[in-house]
């Protein structure tokens, strides 16, 4: 073989000296390619810009981390799955952590860079745009396109739910869930907002806005919040589970989309939308009207999402202020006050916990409003709590006087919702919004320039200050009846300096306001928001005998039996907790009893445990001796 191989290089060799190198080169070298008459390519100019933006996707596709996308690969692939724990971690988790890490004061990456990484999948994309638009309104400063954006991505998800021939085949938290519903809402209160200051507009806004259409428009957010109610049949499913009928009756009366966990949590959070977007309107009545079919207490399913939960009480609680329904009130913000306090240590794990704590805060200066007004002692720690935080407000407003007036004003407008008007200004007419544009771009004075913006803010101010001015002399009137048990009316209009008309005037006002609707205690679950009794809410009762005025003052003590009762269970619970611990581990191991006689010839001295035998944990039997 060696020799075989030996031949053929020499084989090669000979063909090497016999080869005419000019022949085989040839000209190559000596000529110059002439592309003269070479045609050039001709490029339009779309695909010069398609290649552009190609080459720039490709470029910020390089720069985002691998971490993320590592993150939205494993994201889309638990959605595909319908892993809801492992949604629950990459939502809750997983997206904050990132936003923290990488994109605190930026965007995140755009669904149109992150598509490769989902193979393109749609619904993803949508949900993932979801995400995007919320993270922009919550930590930058959206422009007009981002909310004309997230108001196309929203209906883009919404028709995919509802207009579909049957349920969909997606599976969500219902934090998710309810974060969908109230960043929908959210972003349709900023946009009346930023929509009525027609003045700041810029001109290419204006012409966006002009075309717009029905953009965040009331009627579109609306009808968005009842075709879930209807899709998923929620009112009757809560009526027929509090009729107490069977799971196959059930079924049978929600139908195929009012099975599905999706569309029914999504139903009932419309619900909570429904109540938001009127109390923003301004309807309080309907707002509490549309929760007729909702048990407000700790067994509905809206607690199961806190943020839920509080923003429930929040605005039922806003509504009876505004209904003149103090009292009602009153209980609403104690129930769920004291909840978060309940809860506060777990909400420290929770990405919501700033927003809590705020809307906490609002609800104390509601409840020191409320309580300033119609003065209660349902519960003494939450009343104590809310003069911790506005005592200078507080004392103002009990005492009356024309400070009283400033710290009201002061505590509503921290306190209260974002209200937004129905329809904008009338960008389509050109003429109009020149016009608008005109008068209020010279205010005469900076107050009505501040009222012009928060003109719907102030129309609510108004009513609620109206009835507060007209108690003003309230404080100082009952000040004096609880002096007495029978006085004239002339002897109490000269310690008023005032005329004895004008005082069975202002008499009359403090009788009419002693007393309010209320939701009757014993039956206040079983009915609706709006049903209720007449009932006194002071302490002190009098009645006009043609000159003379008789007084009779209810004392109300501190209700030590309920006080007991809430303290002696949440000691036992505490216990029961305590008993359900495991004990620490031993810090060192235990010598064996022969051990412990041979080397240690005191212990026999040593005192004994009162009782003697074995010390055992708390809840475990003890053996008998």
């Amino acid at each position: 073989m060696a020799q075989q191989r030996r031949a053929l290089w020499n084989a090669e060799v000979d063909l090497e000296e016999d080869v005419d190198l000019s022949m085989a080169i040839g000209t190559y070298g000596t000529t110059v390619y002439d592309e003269a008459h070479i045609s050039q390519p001709q490029i339009d100019e779309s695909t010069m810009v398609a290649m552009q933006q190609h080459m720039a996707q490709q470029a910020a596709f390089s720069q985002i981390p691998d971490p993320v996308k590592s993150f939205i690969i494993h994201f889309h692939q638990a959605v595909l799955e319908k892993n809801l724990a492992e949604i629950t971690v990459a939502y809750e988790s997983g997206w904050n952590k990132f936003t923290e890490k990488f994109y605190a004061r930026t965007e995140w990456p755009e669904a149109e860079l992150i598509a490769p990484l989902v193979n393109d999948d749609p619904i993803f994309l949508i949900l993932y745009r979801e995400l995007y638009f919320r993270h922009v309104y919550s930590r930058l400063q959206p422009n007009i396109d981002d909310r004309f954006h997230s108001y196309e991505n929203s209906c883009e998800l919404f028709n995919y739910l509802l207009n579909s021939d049957g349920p969909v085949e997606l599976e969500l938290p219902e934090q998710w869930l309810w974060d969908i519903i109230d960043e929908f809402i959210y972003q349709y209160q900023v946009f009346c907002t930023w929509r009525s200051k027609s003045a700041s507009k810029t001109p290419d806004e204006l012409t966006l806005l002009a075309e717009g259409g029905p953009v965040w428009s009331s009627y579109s957010v609306l009808n968005v919040l009842y075709s879930l109610m209807q899709k998923s049949k929620i009112s009757e499913y809560m009526i027929a589970q509090r009729a107490g009928k069977s799971q196959e009756e059930i079924a049978e009366i929600v139908g195929d989309f009012g099975q599905k966990p999706l569309y029914r949590m999504l139903g009932y959070f419309s619900i909570i939308g429904l109540l938001r977007v009127h109390v923003h309107l301004g309807d309080f009545t309907l707002a509490l009207k549309v929760l007729q079919s909702v048990d407000l207490n700790q067994k509905s399913p809206f607690t199961r999402v806190t943020a839920c939960h509080v923003a429930t009480y929040y605005y039922v609680g806003f509504c009876y202020i505004m209904l003149r329904r103090y009292p009602d009130a009153i209980r609403t913000f104690v129930t769920v006050l004291n909840f978060i306090m309940r809860m506060r240590q777990y909400h420290t794990r929770s990405y919501q916990y700033d927003q809590i704590n705020k809307t906490a805060d609002r609800m104390y200066a509601l409840f020191a409003l409320c309580h300033a007004l119609a003065p209660s002692r349902l519960d003494d720690n939450i009343a104590n709590i809310a003069k911790e935080k506005y005592g200078e407000q507080y004392t103002k407003m009990t005492r009356g006087g024309p400070d009283a007036l400033a710290a009201f004003e002061e505590l509503f407008l921290y306190a209260c919702p974002k209200f937004v008007t129905a329809n904008g200004p009338p960008y389509e007419d050109a003429d109009a919004i020149e016009k608008l544009m005109a008068t209020s771009g010279e205010p005469e004075s900076p107050t009505q320039a501040s009222a012009q913006q928060t003109d719907c803010t102030h129309r609510h101010l108004e009513l609620f200050l109206a009835d507060v001015a007209a108690q003003q002399p309230v404080p100082t009137l009952r000040g004096f009846l609880k002096l007495y048990t029978s006085l004239g009316t002339k002897k109490i209009a000269n310690f008023l300096d005032a005329d004895e008309e004008e005082l069975v005037q202002e008499m009359m006002v403090l009788k009419q306001a002693s007393r309010s609707i209320s939701r009757v205690a014993g039956a206040a679950e079983s009915t609706g928001l709006l049903e209720g009794e007449m009932i006194t809410t002071s302490d002190l009762n009098f009645v006009i005998d043609e000159n003379m005025v008789h007084i009779a003052e209810s004392t109300v003590g501190r209700r030590y039996a309920g006080w007991f009762i809430k303290n002696t269970e949440r000691a036992q619970k505490i216990l029961d907790d305590l008993k359900n611990l495991p004990l620490p581990p031993p810090t060192r191991s235990a010598p064996t009893a022969s051990a412990t006689s041979t080397t240690d010839p005191t212990s026999q001295s040593k005192p004994t445990r009162p009782g003697g035998g074995p010390k055992v944990a708390w809840g475990s039997v003890k053996v008998a001796g």
